[in-house]
């Protein structure tokens, strides 16, 4: 199998996630705004508006992949990008929502390279603004009293369930011995895929597209996270601190049942079989924090040597060029086509 890197016209990518920034930062802040005080504050410091101190900040509110994909939806149904606007920031709301009841629940005390909300103002404020951006998500959409509108709110909330139901089945699996790959898959497409999905199609539901251009725009969505959550799965374990902002090993620390992971306990062999000891163990036990280096390099050592980490990367292609695919069921503009191949791009070779 090929998996050449794909090329990325790396300035055409970083315009659109500028684009998607800038069209949906103003109206997610006046969002955020309407929040009673604390959760206006906390929800500014996730989002990296203001530091610790409420001091106004220019941090890394993330890369913003979302929200250009939404307005790229519209634009594919032929509508301008500013329709998109409301379902950009109703997908980044539930986004950070989960953002922030994921880092609470995996205990995870670094994001975008500072402090996590929970760790800053405690996790009854975390759940709290969580849930508060999640409402606001539906609020967003609902307001505008469309039939459009009410399509692409149904759309978010069956995205925002299937999210939950991801997030539930990955920590179920954190204390089982073992997890077959179509298990992994299945998890990661709730919990990744499905909101990558709806903010593929909501600009074009927003936009007046019939089902046939929602559900392809869709279905490309789905396989993009599947490829997003691949990379990160990558990242997870192998990634750079300074390019990811989290802890060295990170998924490894959590006992994540990533598919580099999986995919080499199904692989069978001596690297296999020792990794499958080593996890049946962890998987008994609480002790994970007194480990130092060398034990958590010993296990990503064994998942590379079984051969989990080239057929995460595979996977990855693979996923990409589903959602390639799934862009040929649909006459779309040229220009939209190329950008919206642009981004799956991006996300395929992307470093954090």
């Amino acid at each position: 199998m090929n998996t050449a890197q794909p090329a990325i016209d790396t300035a055409d990518v970083a315009a659109l996630l500028l684009r998607g920034r800038t069209l949906a930062t103003p109206v997610l802040r006046a969002a955020v705004a309407r929040l009673a005080p604390p959760m206006d504050t906390v929800a500014a410091y996730h989002f990296g508006w203001i530091d610790a101190e409420g001091r106004p900040a220019d941090g890394d509110g993330g890369k913003a992949v979302r929200p250009a994909l939404a307005l790229l939806s519209a634009e594919a149904a032929g509508a301008s990008a500013e329709t998109g606007i409301p379902g950009a920031v109703a997908v980044e709301l539930v986004h950070n929502f989960s953002l922030l009841h994921d880092d609470l629940m995996d205990g995870d005390e670094q994001r975008r390279h500072r402090d996590t909300v929970w760790k800053v103002h405690g996790p009854a404020l975390a759940v709290l603004v969580g849930d508060a951006l999640f409402a606001l998500a539906g609020e967003i959409l609902l307001e505008m009293g469309t039939a459009e509108a009410a399509r692409a709110a149904g759309r978010l909330t069956t995205a925002t369930r299937k999210l939950i139901d991801g997030q539930a089945q990955d920590i179920s699996y954190e204390h089982r011995e073992r997890v077959t790959v179509e298990e992994c898959l299945r998890m990661e497409g709730n919990k990744t895929g499905a909101l990558l999905a709806c903010a593929t199609s909501i600009g074009a539901v927003l936009g007046g597209a019939d089902d046939h251009l929602a559900d392809s725009l869709e279905s490309y969505g789905y396989h993009l996270g599947l490829a997003f959550q691949a990379v990160d799965d990558l990242l997870g374990i192998w990634g750079d601190p300074e390019a990811t902002g989290k802890q060295t090993w990170s998924d490894l620390r959590q006992r994540k049942k990533s598919l580099p992971v999986v995919a080499a306990l199904a692989a069978g062999g001596a690297a296999s079989d020792r990794l499958a000891a080593i996890l049946a163990v962890d998987a008994k036990s609480d002790r994970t924090e007194d480990f130092d280096e060398t034990e958590f390099a010993e296990r990503a050592a064994l998942i590379e040597e079984a051969g989990g980490r080239a057929w995460t990367s595979e996977e990855a292609q693979r996923q990409h060029a589903a959602a390639i695919g799934a862009l040929d069921r649909v006459d779309l503009d040229p220009r939209v086509r190329e950008q919206l191949v642009a981004l799956a791009d991006f996300v395929v070779v992307r470093r954090k």
